[in-house]
């Protein structure tokens, strides 16, 4: 299996599947052995990886990209529809917030700043209405807990008990939606 090795001041290996291939990010002091002995170890991990990729990218046969203006369009409903969904939770939750903006980004969903500014993806408009809820109830719960503890997850699931149901469709599903976004670059 070819790779490309980046060797930095990093403690441990680590993998990362990128679009033109395999990266092992290696402490500078690894070893080829060690480099080597550590993809093998992880090879049902990389082809279980790589699989899932070349199944978004047949998803995305015949998927027209969004063009500006549909991204637009997606702000513009988000605008509509996401500050009246956090109201509710943040209600439910019993917090305050600060400003929410909608952006256009390739890779947070959300996420809330230490003044309680949330900021949300208006690709969620392409997600099933759950998964918007799982990921407004997600950051407004950091105005509880700015971490990810077991007591972030408690209120968490207190307010959303579905929350891990939905956070999984984001995870396998998210990344097509990011394709359609950036044409699958």
């Amino acid at each position: 299996m070819e790779y490309t090795i980046i060797r930095s001041n990093r403690r441990t290996l680590a993998l990362e599947i990128k679009k033109d291939g395999l990266v092992v990010r290696a402490p500078i002091r690894a070893t080829d052995k060690d480099i080597n002995e550590f993809v093998a170890k992880h090879k049902k991990w990389i082809d279980n990886h790589l699989l899932k990729i070349k199944e978004q990218e047949k998803a995305l046969d015949g998927i027209e990209p969004l063009s500006m203006s549909d991204i637009q369009a997606l702000a513009d409903k988000a605008l509509a529809v996401i500050p009246d969904r956090v109201r509710y939770y943040a209600e439910k939750i019993g917090v305050t917030y600060g400003r929410i903006t909608i952006r256009n980004q390739r890779s947070k969903w959300g996420s809330c700043s230490a003044k309680g500014n949330l900021n949300f993806n208006c690709l969620l408009m392409l997600a099933p209405p759950e998964v918007l809820d799982s990921v407004i109830v997600h950051e407004l719960c950091h105005r509880k807990e700015m971490n990810h503890s077991d007591k972030f997850y408690a209120e968490v699931l207190r307010v959303f008990p579905d929350y891990h149901k939905w956070d999984k469709w984001l995870k396998e599903n998210g990344g097509l939606l990011i394709m359609r976004m950036t044409g699958g670059s």
